[in-house]
């Protein structure tokens, strides 16, 4: 077998065709069990250990149903990056005997037992990670990422002096702010027992320290929630995004919570569309207080002259 014909075309060969060093033959082969270029002139191995790229052809894992090389990927969600492995099943090492079956029960209990610090508090705090993400419905590439700011976190020693809980959080906090995932303080702070203050001083202090640069919040990323949570319509949630829209161009949301515009740019529209929802109903889906809806509520109506669409809305 020649290794044009081996590799299936002179198109892929081209790379690898050499002429023999000793006779300058180009009667090449190769022998893929030893690795092994060969001149079939002279007999001069030209190469040899060479790597086979191809597909695997045996399978050892009985639960697997393609043939491959690797593993699981690796994974920040799992303390070991996913790359550690169990020494066997239970119900396996019944099947040993006497000394073996203690031996192996020793040595899973050895392995359980973490030997570094930061392992340690890894396993605990990703443990608490996954569960605050499964009690928000964050996607996984949020999770990912959380899992990555908390173990820079901790491997720089930002984790010291502080609760496990609070950075977690404020990693959570990090991570959907730039996967642009909007989820607010307060729910944070519900879904994981701690004061949305202490929140907001980790996040701060995780990002500054581990150099992450995040951008301002959109209000527009809220109108979808906070639309479907009051069951308004798809026309006002667009009307809605076109008052942020308006707003933005005249610099009304610089320096506003991102919630209260959005919150106050729903309760607009959703007048505008004879769906009338209260103040209070508004507030409660936002997180935020009626005094603030009422606030940017006059703000919006007054720098983008609304009043007058409001009272037609309003005759018809």
């Amino acid at each position: 077998m020649n290794l044009i014909s081996f590799f299936g075309g002179k198109v892929k060969m081209a790379a690898y065709i050499k002429k023999c060093p000793e006779c300058s033959s180009i009667n090449l082969i190769l022998n893929k069990d030893k690795g092994e270029v060969i001149c079939r002139d002279c007999g001069l191995v030209i190469e040899e250990k060479m790597v086979d790229f191809g597909q695997e052809w045996r399978e050892f894992d009985d639960t697997g149903d393609k043939m491959r090389r690797t593993g699981a990927p690796m994974s920040y969600v799992k303390y070991d990056k996913g790359l550690g492995t169990d020494i066997g099943q239970k119900s396996d090492l019944y099947k040993l005997t006497g000394k073996g079956r203690n031996k192996f029960f020793r040595l899973r209990k050895w392995q359980y037992r973490i030997s570094t610090a930061i392992e340690r508090n890894l396993k605990l705090a990703l443990a608490e990670l996954k569960r605050v993400a499964s009690y928000l419905k964050l996607p996984k590439s949020v999770e990912e990422e959380s899992a990555r700011i908390y173990t820079l976190a901790v491997q720089k020693g930002l984790v010291r002096g502080r609760s496990m809980e609070s950075v977690v959080a404020g990693a959570l906090y990090a991570a959907c702010r730039r996967h642009e995932v909007p989820r607010t303080l307060d729910e944070l702070s519900e879904a994981s027992g701690i004061d949305k203050k202490e929140i907001g001083r980790t996040y701060r202090f995780i990002t500054r320290e581990l150099g992450i640069r995040i951008l301002p919040s959109n209000p527009v990323d809220y109108i979808a929630r906070f639309a479907s949570a009051l069951k308004l319509n798809p026309e006002t949630q667009s009307k809605a995004v076109q008052i942020l829209e308006k707003a933005q161009r005249a610099e009304l949301t610089s320096g506003r919570g991102p919630t209260g515009i959005a919150a106050a740019s729903l309760y607009v529209a959703a007048l505008m569309n004879n769906e009338k929802r209260t103040q209070r109903e508004v507030a409660d889906v936002a997180g935020v207080t009626e005094v603030t809806i009422r606030n940017r509520y006059k703000e919006l109506i007054k720098e983008l002259d609304l009043k007058k669409k409001l009272k037609k809305r309003g005759r018809r």
